[in-house]
């Protein structure tokens, strides 16, 4: 019986998938056989990419949430021409080859985001198709038309990131975003009956989501589901595809043996003979196959030329317009400029001082958007002005995510890979514990997302050890990447924003205070944030490293040993990072040589031994905080400026 080149396709990705995985004697081939009927049709029949222009605005995204079966999407890649070639399908799970054991995002190849941790990607595809909603608004259809697409599994459902930001993506009424469900049945430990017996759709149905079923392994059904799920834009849509993990494997279809391990030289063969592959053919492609993949993607290329015609007849028509979207798609570099009420001998938390920063640059800064974990209030995210990004007004820029740490965090980094917007999200820095998969999944794919981290220590006072964050400044510095600012007044918060908005090459925490703070006079000292470190007050006999809130107690320390006739140092750190990005020579005309070295931190010490060295002291707080007003915790736990002068006094004998 004669194989229509469709069917050709799908075999051809089951064997590379089997190959890749043997060769490399490590991965999951299960999911990339029982979904290589679902891949083709989408990818052949509904999705319009360029693999001659991977990155073009319009183009549609695809995430596989489901991530540990990448060799689907390698294959797919590959056959449909993006720049993955043969050799790299062979170095899978190798050494510096693009084809990791699950996606790492490289747009330029058509890896749109990096998946692995299941959920994380469906909840970074609701973000990129709120990006795509907010866009459209924005520029109209004709700029702004492409859909987000999606593979999950079981895993991926189970996870509670996947309902956050499913409920969100529901209520928003994201109709451009579609998921395709492949409901194999099996996870790691045998099937899914074990732990998971939910009526998925049903709960899908509840979030306000268009619910599909199909036969994963009949083509026409999938493709007319999909097309069904194309034509309803009032909702996003769930298309549950009920497939066979390692579909056609004679003795491992069905099972959770094909999850993760490889098939095995027998059961490869076995499964070929079966669909009619020659045996002995090991990662080849038939020439057939590659004109079938060549024909749909002309389809895309063809989508994008025409994109750019619309694009250059609008803007030649309209230099406002294409202006708009230059500072949209092309921001150059932020600068804050005087922000009102920031005058030295004034005092100003932080977080407010934050909302005013956002505010100033909301007007150059169109494409800067986001929102808070239903504490906008306390975090001083709104825009002034802006409508809330609803499904009535897609065009605000303010974000409610509601009690959501986990899906804002991944909705953030797909704000901000998807492009023409800065992301931020904002909550107290106690839930950073909430947003960590997804601020590690920002730092490892250079996603420019920012985190916006309120009320940062002991000193927001009576709602306890609960909310009084201690070890999580040190747990965020841990994070690769991740650049940690905790500025010390509205002066250095300004220029913490312009840190985090310049930086393109990974994520920014910025780590305000909920109390009032000084501002204090920097002048002559300005852009010392951007260095990460800089000397506020010179002296002679040690130096004193401080952050945040702490910085104006150390100011006050020095004073009261200034009049012992003791000269103290006094050094602002509010960015580790970029202050260790700094050449030696710099960084020790801030800290001096010779000097003893002490830091001070309302949190844990850990971690501060890598500045100070081995006869440093760390000031600081190792236990868990207290419930009591601010200012009895700062005299419990030694924060004021007499407590602080008096350890100071004691190690310097």
């Amino acid at each position: 019986m004669t194989r229509s080149v469709e069917q050709l396709a799908v075999d051809t990705i089951r064997a590379l998938s089997m190959d890749a995985v043997q060769q490399a004697n490590s991965g999951h081939p299960g999911m990339p056989l029982g979904m290589a009927d679902i891949g083709v049709v989408l990818w052949t029949q509904f999705l319009q990419v360029d693999p001659g222009d991977p990155t073009w605005p319009d183009r549609d995204r695809f995430v596989l949430s489901n991530g540990h079966g990448s060799m689907l999407l390698y294959s797919l890649l590959h056959l449909a021409g993006f720049p993955l070639s043969m050799d790299d399908l062979k170095a899978f799970r190798q050494w510096g080859s693009p084809t990791a054991g699950h996606p790492e995002r490289h747009p330029g190849l058509g890896i749109e985001t990096t998946t692995g941790p299941l959920g994380q990607g469906l909840a970074t595809a609701v973000g990129l198709a709120a990006a795509e909603a907010h866009l459209r608004a924005v520029f109209g259809p004709d700029l702004v038309d492409h859909r987000t697409f999606v593979f999950a599994g079981d895993g991926c459902l189970m996870e509670g990131i996947s309902s956050e930001a499913a409920s969100l993506a529901g209520h928003l009424a994201l109709g451009r975003l579609i998921v395709l469900y492949d409901d194999n049945r099996i996870s790691i430990e045998g099937p899914t009956s074990l732990a998971f017996t939910e009526d998925v759709a049903g709960r899908f149905a509840a979030f306000g989501w268009q619910t599909l079923t199909a036969d994963g392994h009949d083509r026409a059904a999938v493709a007319a589901a999909i097309g069904e799920a194309v034509a309803d834009e009032s909702r996003p849509s769930l298309i549950a595809c009920r497939t066979h993990i390692a579909y056609g494997a004679p003795t491992k279809q069905g099972s959770a043996e094909s999850h993760g391990s490889p098939l095995g030289e027998d059961e490869i063969a076995g499964a070929k003979e079966a669909m009619g592959w020659p045996a002995g053919r090991r990662f080849e492609v038939d020439p057939a196959v590659r004109a079938f993949f060549a024909a749909a993607m002309a389809r895309g290329a063809a989508a994008r030329r025409s994109w750019e015609e619309r694009r250059d007849r609008r803007f030649a028509a309209d230099p406002e317009g294409a202006a708009l979207w230059r500072q949209y798609w092309e921001p150059g570099r932020a600068e804050v400029g005087p922000v009102p009420g920031f005058e030295a001998g004034k005092a100003l938390a932080t977080r407010a001082a934050s909302g005013k920063v956002i505010n100033a640059l909301a007007g150059p800064l169109p494409g800067l958007v986001g929102g808070s974990a239903d504490l906008a209030p306390s975090n001083n995210t709104l825009i002034a002005g802006s409508p809330d990004f609803q499904k009535g007004s897609p065009e605000g820029r303010n974000f409610r995510f509601g009690v959501r740490e986990h899906a804002m965090g991944a909705m953030v980094n797909g704000l901000s890979i998807h492009g023409g917007l800065r992301g931020y999200g904002a909550t107290f820095m106690v839930f950073s514990d909430y947003l960590r998969p997804a601020l590690r999944l920002a730092a490892l794919m250079e996603a420019p997302s920012i985190f916006v981290l309120t009320h940062d220590s002991v000193l927001l006072g009576e709602d306890g050890p609960t909310h009084q964050p201690i070890e999580h400044l040190a747990a965020l510095r841990a994070i690769p990447n991740l650049w940690v600012v905790r500025p010390a007044d509205a002066g250095e918060t300004a220029e913490a924003w312009e840190l985090a908005l310049n930086r393109v090459d990974g994520p920014t925490a910025l780590v305000l205070s909920r109390q009032n703070l000084p501002v204090l006079d920097r002048a002559g000292k300005e852009g010392g944030v951007h260095r990460g470190g800089y000397v506020l007050r010179d002296g002679a006999d040690a130096v004193l490293v401080a952050t945040g809130s702490e910085v104006s107690l150390a100011l006050g320390a020095a004073d009261v040993l200034a009049a012992e006739g003791r000269s103290l140092r006094v050094v602002s750190l509010p960015c580790w990072e970029a202050f260790f990005a700094q050449d030696e020579a710099y960084r020790l005309s801030v800290l001096g040589e010779g000097l003893p070295r002490a830091s001070l931190e309302a949190g844990s010490t850990f971690g501060w031994e890598r500045l100070t060295g081995a006869g440093g002291l760390n000031l600081g707080i190792d236990r868990f905080g207290a419930s009591a007003p601010a200012e009895r915790l700062a005299v419990e736990f030694g924060l004021t400026p007499e407590a602080v002068a008096a350890r100071l006094r004691a190690w310097l004998g």
